[in-house]
């Protein structure tokens, strides 16, 4: 199942690209009709309302006023959270057991329109958000809703900042135009990066990536941060440290257009304790040992780091991205293992030593050039100039002091 998290400003048109994905075959789970049913008649989530804000806050006939409400609980940041701690756990519980109801290869989009400020993102192995400016959604409002402008410029305010919700999203969707153009915009979305998500994430296979260095992008340090928060999710506890290593950790330095992390555990028993946990936010397992072991020449390979390292010190777990928009390598290591100091250590060496990043990249040119795009002889071309590196790296870690 893949869960993708929907959400935008009040006015931008998440009804809309939720009601187009859902006629693409997306199972759409809505939270504002969801927190219309918690708080009908009868209901816990009303009658708590009521204890709460006062029973002015109801019609006539029993139902919730809504305007009423909105008119005393947005009017502070108390206030708000006094309504959020009501309603929020009731929408989770239900939630949870529409998305218990539907079968494992759906794709569930959930429409909450407090994404960004319930701290939900990260659970998410996809966050859609759909745009518009802020005075469009403005005259969304009062135009098509018929809310007081100062109640909508009240609702807008209190929700997340465009900047907010940028930090959190893999997709941007802007709604500024017509419905067509929405429409156009929902289907490319979904026809090439939703479905084949979601085909590798129910095969357990991973997003492919050609091995051809392109220049750095400036992007990449604000898209390792949404996935460190991801991964740390996902890992609770069982983490000690997530890590965005790698080339395109290195700033203004040409790459691969693939993000690697690290997640550094405490025991490999514990990296195969979070396979399942990797998966559910779209990261499936793909090796079960370390690259260097799986090969019959592991002792000799490691030995050309390190004449005294023990090769099952080097052991690790890897996964990676299902998503073909964010190709994403996770190598899980033991913390204190050399595999784990280094791939700390040599971002590191890279960012301070401006002829090591030359010479690397030389070494990478070289590879690309004989490889075709195809990752496997990329890879091996540039494993001799590895060893090398190595010490040097730890020679310039004992001449500073480093430390991971």
């Amino acid at each position: 199942m893949l869960r993708i998290g929907l959400t935008g400003g009040i006015g931008a048109g998440k009804s809309a690209l939720s009601a187009t994905f859902a006629q693409r075959g997306a199972v759409v789970v809505d939270g504002d009709v969801i927190a219309r049913e918690v708080v009908e008649p009868g209901t816990e989530g009303l009658a708590s309302l009521v204890e709460a804000f006062g029973a002015d806050i109801l019609l006539p006939d029993g139902s919730l006023n809504r305007p009423a409400l909105a008119a005393k609980a947005f009017r502070d940041d108390e206030a708000r959270a006094k309504l959020n701690g009501i309603v929020h756990p009731l929408v989770g519980k239900r939630r949870a057991e529409i998305i218990a109801s539907v079968p494992d290869d759906s794709v569930v989009v959930e429409d909450i329109p407090l994404l960004v400020e319930s701290g939900m993102a990260p659970f998410f192995p996809l966050v859609v958000i759909v745009y518009a400016d802020v005075e469009v959604r403005l005259r969304r409002l009062v135009d098509q809703r018929g809310m007081p402008e100062e109640d909508a410029r009240a609702r807008i305010a209190a929700q997340a900042s465009d900047e907010q919700r940028r930090a959190v999203a893999d997709i941007w969707l802007d709604n500024s135009g017509s419905p067509e153009d929405l429409v156009r915009r929902a289907h490319d979305v979904w026809d090439h990066r939703i479905v084949p998500f979601a085909r590798n994430l129910s095969a357990r296979e991973f997003a492919r990536a050609p091995a051809r260095l392109v220049p750095a992008d400036p992007s990449w340090p604000a898209q390792a941060r949404r996935i460190v928060n991801r991964l740390k999710t996902a890992c609770g506890h069982r983490a000690i440290r997530v890590d965005h290593i790698g080339s395109t950790a290195v700033p203004d330095f040409p790459a691969k257009d693939v993000i690697d992390m690290q997640i550094t555990v405490e025991s490999l028993a514990v990296a195969d304790e979070l396979a399942e946990p990797l998966l559910a936010v779209g990261y499936p397992r793909i090796d079960r040992i370390t690259q260097d072991v799986a090969k019959p020449d592991a002792r000799s390979r490691v030995e050309r780091y390190d004449h005294n390292a023990d090769a099952s010190l080097w052991h690790k777990r890897i996964h990676a991205s299902a998503d073909p928009g964010r190709p994403t390598n996770v190598h899980i290591r033991v913390g204190g293992w050399p595999n784990q100091q280094f791939a700390l250590l040599f971002a590191d060496w890279l960012r301070a030593n401006s002829d090591a990043r030359a010479e690397y990249l030389a070494v990478k040119r070289e590879a690309e050039r004989g490889a075709g795009g195809d990752t496997s002889p990329y890879v091996e071309a540039k494993e001799p100039w590895y060893p090398g590196a190595y010490r040097r790296a730890w020679q310039w870690a004992d001449s500073t002091g480093w430390q991971p």
